[in-house]
């Protein structure tokens, strides 16, 4: 019986330990300066509003819109997709369009009353 009942427990503990591990992950496409990139989605947990890397999410954006990562690998400041996620939003009246860029997104803020941007929190 013990030893049954030690069997079951190292079965039990070993399935914790390696839940984490066989998260899933996940393939899909983004913006990154201009052009379409693959990448690969990992579960991560960071706190909303902690992240470093900024991602945009476009919520109303033109047909075949994707995220747009604002540094990537390589780029000096990319930090290993530890992202700060930003909802932008066309303002009413504005005929929305493909942002494929970091620098699109700034400029289209810069140009109220085309976009609006929030933290996710």
């Amino acid at each position: 019986m013990r030893v049954l009942l030690a069997t079951f427990l190292a079965t039990g503990t070993t399935l914790v330990v390696a839940l984490p591990a066989m998260a899933t992950t996940g393939k899909g496409q983004l913006f990154h300066d201009g052009a379409i990139v693959g990448t690969i989605v990992t579960p991560a947990p960071i706190a909303p509003g902690s992240g470093t890397d900024p991602f945009y999410k476009v919520t109303n954006g033109a047909s075949g819109q994707l995220g747009i990562a604002g540094v990537a690998p390589g780029d000096g400041p990319y930090h290993g997709g530890s992202w700060q996620v930003y909802l932008v939003t066309f303002n009413p009246g504005v005929t929305p369009y493909l942002l494929t860029s970091d620098e699109a997104v700034i400029a289209a803020l810069s140009r109220r009353p085309v976009l609006r941007k929030r933290g996710v929190r």
